[in-house]
């Protein structure tokens, strides 16, 4: 009798760990299905999708999406908001979009609320996407816009972080401004374009104020350029270089401010060196000179 007791008791030790475990799950699995409620559907077409989206984001209701978008060009900032068969967004009321920096409220569904015509909004009848558009973008508009949706007692936030990059030009080699080249040699310049998501629609080349891309009358000069992006860059080359290539030689692209460097054509070392030494020689013979007559004159000795 007491060992069947025994041997109840031992079997409950066992087996209650496993129930336990089996219903901890359960009930944490049910408590995170809470969670995916329906108007979290706008979002996500399934448990699944959410669940994904929630272990990537670690956020609740809120996704967010980076934007890079040069100076001067088009943003398009996108609001996708999934339509289900027993909840629409009816004329798009329920849609805003806010400036972070400001809480300046821009648009409400189709309409915008600035004076800025830059602001537009994009958005199709039936479609899911609300676009907002910012033309001509310039540095101020960097930072953070949150496009909510209104559902019910509820509200959807998605964040879209947009940054504005200035595209820049720089000249290998052209920390000092100055390039020193020897007559008969070549003139070797690169150009370097960088931060250009968009590239540039061309990037010339101008020596002084005359630009070269196209000089067949010196000839001699290549240019051979790559528009990238994110990176542009143009190789300027000029054969058998003389006095009159000296001067300022600057880059200059569609998308950025030029960038310039001055050019200086020299002899080469080896024509210098015999110019040099026999000024070196009549100086030192002068001198011999000087001091044999200083000697004469005043009769001095020398030990």
């Amino acid at each position: 009798m007491l060992t069947e007791v025994y041997r109840h008791v031992l079997l409950l030790i066992w087996i209650f760990p496993i129930i336990w475990a089996n219903s901890s799950g359960s009930r944490r699995k049910d408590a995170h299905h809470e969670k995916y409620t329906d108007w979290k559907q706008l979002w996500h077409p399934n448990y699944e999708d959410y669940s994904r989206a929630e272990a990537s984001l670690g956020l609740d209701n809120n996704t967010v999406t980076n934007v890079t978008v040069q100076m001067g060009a088009t943003a398009y900032l996108h609001c996708r908001v999934r339509h289900t068969p027993d909840r629409t967004l009816g004329g798009g009321d329920q849609v805003s979009w806010v400036r972070r920096r400001d809480w300046h409220i821009i648009s409400s569904g189709v309409f915008t609320y600035t004076n800025d015509q830059r602001f537009q909004i994009l958005h199709a009848e039936g479609s899911d996407d609300w676009t907002l558009q910012i033309k001509y973008v310039q540095k101020r508009d960097n930072g953070t816009y949150e496009c909510q949706i209104s559902s019910g007692q509820s509200l959807i936030s998605h964040y879209v972080n947009l940054d504005i990059v200035v595209p820049e030009a720089t000249i290998q080699g052209s920390a000092s401004g100055e390039h020193h080249v020897d007559v008969g040699s070549i003139i070797d310049l690169i150009c370097i374009i960088d931060n250009s998501p968009t590239p540039p629609q061309y990037v010339f080349w101008y020596h002084n104020d005359k630009m070269i891309n196209y000089d067949n009358a010196r000839g001699g000069i290549t240019v051979e350029t790559a528009l990238g992006p994110p990176r542009a860059h143009s190789r300027l080359t000029i054969q058998n270089t003389k006095q009159a290539d000296s001067g300022n030689y600057t880059c200059s692209a569609s998308n950025t401010e030029p960038a310039s460097i001055h050019v200086f054509i020299s002899k080469g070392v080896d024509a210098l060196i015999p110019m040099r030494l026999p000024r070196q020689c009549n100086a030192s013979a002068h001198f011999m000179m000087q001091l044999n007559k200083m000697r004469d004159t005043f009769r001095i000795e020398f030990f």
